[in-house]
């Protein structure tokens, strides 16, 4: 199966000259079955289109005009991808030269639509259901191939084909980031797709990232309203949705703030109720049973 790598960039000029290198070096790694590079600039206004074009001619460039947030370069790249499956990597993660030698052969499998790649001090995600909300844990760092709750969207291989059938990111409700890695996996896992973690399918993430040079404050709002969104499109047991109801009053009693949070996403409400539909319509696996394996 051949493999398209999409990276995501906005002002990451710096990034791109430090990081892509080592993906030119994967690239040329024949086992690793890579097709070709595409870098999705998402409205930069530093020299990253520049740079690519003068030092990186291996690298297809996609261009946005206008900054329109991860999720909607992520679904350009995919789009004008041609890969059996999709490689995800933000501009600050360098990849192994054989990263993708041991992800490829869990694909064999049809019904595995995402694989986790191993970032060095990191494991498998463990998913939870606590006090109303989703609760995202560490895994360990196993030896073996490992079910995740969720595959980085900055790290992580994913199959086309599912991706388009599940219609990729969900920037219309999400962005501009965050819970959108989530929010696909689950969909996925609804629909009795795997994810999962492989550990010697290793890179090294720097976390030197456009976002966090943004405003702390800003970004945890983003935050916690993509988690409200998040809940409200994808949760159909009735039974978690009422706790997750009573767990937003108890967490509202408990921190009053939290209502401009809440108000943010009421303000996405109908494009969650809307999606919402076709989550009861298509899944195949409850709430409880996706949580019950982390348990």
């Amino acid at each position: 199966m051949k493999a398209s790598i999409i990276i995501p960039n906005f002002n990451g000029q710096e990034l791109l000259a430090k990081n892509l290198p080592y993906v030119i070096k994967a690239l040329n790694n024949k086992e690793n079955n890579i097709f070709e590079i595409i870098v999705v600039d998402d409205g930069s206004e530093d020299g990253s289109v520049k740079l690519l074009k003068n030092n990186f001619p291996q690298v297809k460039v996609i261009k946005h005009t206008k900054n329109r947030g991860f999720s909607a370069a992520v679904n350009t790249g995919v789009r004008g991808s041609s890969g059996d499956l999709i490689v995800l990597l933000n501009s600050d993660v360098v990849p192994n030269e054989d990263f993708l030698v041991n992800a490829l052969p869990h694909f064999k499998n049809p019904k595995v639509f995402a694989v986790s790649l191993h970032e060095k001090g990191y494991g498998w995600a463990k998913g939870g259901f606590k006090d109303g909300y989703i609760q995202i844990l560490p895994g360990e760092e196993s030896e073996t191939f490992h079910e995740s709750f969720y595959v980085s969207g900055g790290s992580g291989v994913f199959r086309r084909s599912i991706w388009m059938e599940l219609e990729g990111m969900d920037e219309k409700l999400l962005s501009p980031y965050y819970w959108e890695d989530i929010d696909l996996c689950y969909r996925a896992a609804k629909r009795g797709y795997i994810v999962g973690w492989e550990p010697e399918s290793c890179v090294i993430h720097n976390h030197e990232s456009t976002i966090s040079k943004l405003s702390k404050e800003y970004v945890a709002r983003i935050k916690e309203r993509n988690q409200l969104l998040c809940l409200w499109k994808n949760l159909t047991s009735p039974n978690l949705v009422r706790k997750h109801v009573m767990g937003i009053f108890a967490r509202l009693a408990r921190h009053p703030g939290y209502l401009r949070v809440v108000l943010m996403a009421v303000c996405r409400l109908g494009i969650a109720l809307k999606k919402k539909r076709r989550e009861i319509k298509e899944s195949e696996v409850s709430d409880e049973a996706i949580f019950a394996r982390f348990s």
